[in-house]
């Protein structure tokens, strides 16, 4: 798989998608991370530098859940090629103006669970940030698809929250609400690493175990481990 094949699968589908919508969830999406407090940013940063130093010169990387592009420039920086993918039409137009002016790097709307992209294509894969839950899709199925889209001697990373970062996780949650981006959190649901808002959100984790359960059925080798006392990563060796 060359770069301009790549690039041609990406440019058809950006055919049927309109990229100018209502940019709402993009600009909500922003002032989660403008609220964050100063050890929430350091998480961020933790993380994004952890995969930076797993992404090797010439590269093809593949971001699930993009957003609106805020990891696409440290990932660039080091790749050869970056593809972000989102399911998000008003994310992605602001990704646009985030990618525009780098260096073989683009977005594309997609379906994580079901990529229109050839087996064995990127070196790196990767899903972080918790992204493995906040899709609100079928881990394994996000797991398996992801490997089917990774180069043999690649590797796919995953990360979610650690259990130590949890007084940090759920004050950032506060803020979140607090600044009307999420409901109020009911608190007498809330605790053991899920946060449920009273308009319905709800946001879990993925523990190492669980980690350990969900690759356990691939024939691939895989490492969990904690980065910063905040993350739980998992990678996995294709």
């Amino acid at each position: 798989m060359t770069y301009q094949s790549i690039s041609h699968i990406i440019h058809q589908k950006e055919k049927s998608i309109g990229y100018y919508k209502d940019k709402l969830s993009s600009v909500k999406l922003k002032l989660v991370y403008e609220i964050a407090p100063p050890r929430v940013r350091q998480y961020l940063r933790a993380e994004i530098e952890h995969v930076c130093g797993k992404i090797n010169q010439g590269d093809l990387i593949l971001d699930l859940g993009c957003g609106y592009g805020r990891v696409l420039p440290a990932f660039a920086s080091r790749a050869g090629m970056v593809v972000g993918i989102d399911s998000s039409i008003s994310s992605l137009v602001s990704a646009v103006d985030t990618v525009r002016n780098l260096r073989a790097c683009y977005v594309v709307c997609m379906d994580a669970v079901n990529l229109a992209i050839p087996d064995k294509t990127f070196d790196k894969v990767i899903c972080i940030q918790n992204g493995i839950s906040a899709f609100n899709i079928d881990q394994r199925d996000l797991i398996r698809e992801s490997i089917r889209v990774t180069r043999p001697g690649g590797i796919a990373l995953f990360s979610s929250y650690s259990d130590k970062f949890w007084g940090q996780r759920l004050e950032w949650f506060r803020l979140q609400a607090a600044a009307g981006l999420l409901g109020e959190i009911d608190m007498s649901r809330t605790g053991d690493g899920v946060i449920i808002c009273k308009d319905g959100f709800k946001a879990t984790t993925v523990s190492p175990k669980h980690f350990e359960e969900l690759t356990a059925e691939f024939n691939v080798s895989s490492k969990i481990f904690e980065v910063d006392e905040s993350s739980v990563f998992c990678e996995i060796n294709v």
